[in-house]
């Protein structure tokens, strides 16, 4: 209510029958009233507050709201924070670029339907070409600048899925993407989108003279390379650089400033790289859907061509001198050795070494497995899985074990055990070392494994249930007839946990549960039979 100042909080929740009933207990409002001229009074109101119950996530404790929020606002309210980042489109025409990337989307948008990968495709379609309609409109505009009349040249370092190498090579810029691990959708492109599986190691065998733009498109550890790279490429050798994880010369990127958002740091560091290596590096924020769309261009040196020997000496040493290379246990001088772009300097221990090693301006950089590993819990043994998930249940049980549920089947009354709920920091206190550690190794954990057993269990806001299929509906994301044939696909597939293992045995009877009671009701996949027909 802009009017009167106030912003209530009104609170849903869902009912048996799917209709939502506002919870009054939980109702607050924020309030902001004038005094007088430019003093103002703020407060937190809660009608209920004797009945105020708080779980500390989605309801949070009345003390808090009113010592810890309120201060807050009322902070953030008065001070004038200066943004940490460029105006989006700051070095481009804002209209160019909407008619480019308008015209781009309407040629592109088939993509996303036959899309192969298992990424979203509105996203990474949509992104690729934003970054596209940008990269066109910067190059036509340093072509006006320099006097150019061919089209750039370019080399996408870690491209990727390939899709800004295909819309770039199709509308005239030659050019190739490289990445350590091929994609599928690399053989939709087609012959004239060149692409290559190849692990980049920097060093002088991983040059690009003839090349007129370097691209790091969430390139990951080869990010703070690139002006490297582009630098010791040749001195028309430009660079545009879309920052995502942080990752220094080597390994995690490891925060020296907590007056900066790591992000803003992080930036921070990729420009110092970009100076250093002699490039006027120009900072601005892309219109696309992420939440890390900083781009770095480097695009006009601040040295003239005599000094590129001085300057390829001032990476080698900032090289050197990068905290990080202390973890490297090999001989530092060996590690940069480099040749520089005047063929006369030569740094480090070069005539002492082998060639390939020699070329290496690092040894101790890591790139990124050809393999991709999945530490999703997906991987985890059988055994050991169905373990950590009967562990788990038996304390959920065990808990309250008093605690169950009245149901009708047929005229007679049954109790289930639905057990108690606990949250996911009390069953890690449960479990076994050896148990934790091997979960720790896998992303997400504990709760990835229990979140992988639906059957089994619901985690809701950090909290662990026994599910109860009796209260189950169906999602309201998936179409209904999607979702009843996958169903009928499913059906009686697996053996019902808690038929097997639940000491009140399953809630539903078998006619109604999704799950087979028993080996003989098993039913052969129907995927199964679809891959064996294929």
């Amino acid at each position: 209510d802009v009017y009167n100042g106030t912003v209530t909080f009104l609170p849903l929740e869902e009912n048996d029958e799917g209709k939502y009933q506002i919870k009054k207990c939980h109702i607050y409002q924020i309030q902001l009233t004038h005094i007088k001229d430019e003093e103002w009074s703020m407060s937190v109101v809660a009608p209920f507050p004797e009945d105020w119950l708080s779980d500390g996530i989605t309801y949070p404790k009345l003390a808090w709201l009113g010592n810890e929020l309120l201060s807050k606002l009322a902070k953030w309210s008065v001070e004038q924070k200066p943004s940490e980042f460029k105006s989006t489109l700051s070095l481009i025409s804002v209209a160019k670029y909407s008619q480019v990337y308008q015209d781009l989307k309407e040629k592109y948008k088939e993509i996303v339907k036959v899309w192969p990968e298992v990424t979203d495709p509105e996203k990474f379609v949509y992104e690729d070409v934003a970054i596209a309609a940008y990269l066109l409109i910067l190059w036509e505009e340093e072509r006006k600048e320099k006097g150019l009349t061919k089209k750039q040249s370019f080399v996408d370092l870690g491209c990727g899925n390939g899709l800004l190498v295909h819309i770039l090579n199709n509308e005239g810029h030659s050019g190739r993407g490289i990445d350590v691990r091929r994609r599928k959708i690399w053989d939709m492109y087609g012959p004239e989108t060149r692409l290559e599986e190849s692990t980049i190691m920097p060093g002088d065998s991983h040059l690009f003279p003839d090349t007129d733009w370097l691209i790091g498109n969430h390139s990951d550890e080869l990010t703070p390379w690139i002006p490297v790279i582009a630098a010791r490429s040749s001195y028309s050798c430009c660079y545009f650089v879309l920052p995502c994880c942080f990752f220094d010369f080597h390994g995690k990127y490891i925060r020296r400033q907590s007056k900066k958002t790591q992000y803003r740091e992080y930036l921070d560091f990729v420009v110092q790289v970009g100076s250093v290596c002699g490039f006027h590096v120009e900072e601005d924020c892309l219109r696309i859907p992420s939440t890390k769309k900083v781009c770095l261009i480097g695009k006009n040196r601040t040295y003239p061509p005599t000094e590129s020997a001085l300057i390829d000496k001032q990476i080698t040493q900032y090289l050197n001198n990068r905290p990080t290379c202390a973890v490297v246990t090999c001989n530092r001088r060996t590690g940069f050795n480099h040749k520089d772009q005047s063929d006369n300097v030569r740094e480090g221990m070069g005539s002492e070494l082998p060639e390939n090693e020699s070329t290496i301006w690092m040894p101790g950089f890591q790139p990124r497995e050809k393999i991709e590993q999945i530490r999703n819990c997906s991987s985890l043994p059988r055994d050991f899985v169905d373990d950590v998930v009967l562990n788990v249940a038996n304390l959920l049980l065990n808990e309250a074990p008093e605690k169950s549920y009245s149901n009708m089947h047929g005229g007679n009354t049954n109790t289930w055990n639905q057990g108690e709920s606990l949250s996911l920091r009390e069953v890690a206190e449960q479990l076994n070392k050896e148990t934790l550690k091997r979960l720790k190794s896998e992303y997400g954990g504990l709760q990835t494994l229990l979140k992988n057993n639906h059957q089994v269990f619901k985690v809701l806001n950090g909290r662990v249930h026994i599910r109860d299929w009796r209260k189950e509906k169906p999602s309201r994301k998936t179409k209904p007839e999607v979702k009843r044939c996958l169903a009928a696909e499913a059906f009686k597939t697996r053996l019902c946990w808690f038929f097997i293992h639940h000491p009140d045995g399953c809630s539903l009877p078998s006619e109604l549960c999704p799950y087979a009671h028993g080996t003989e009701e098993l039913r052969e996949s129907q995927i199964i039979k679809k891959k064996k027909h294929i």
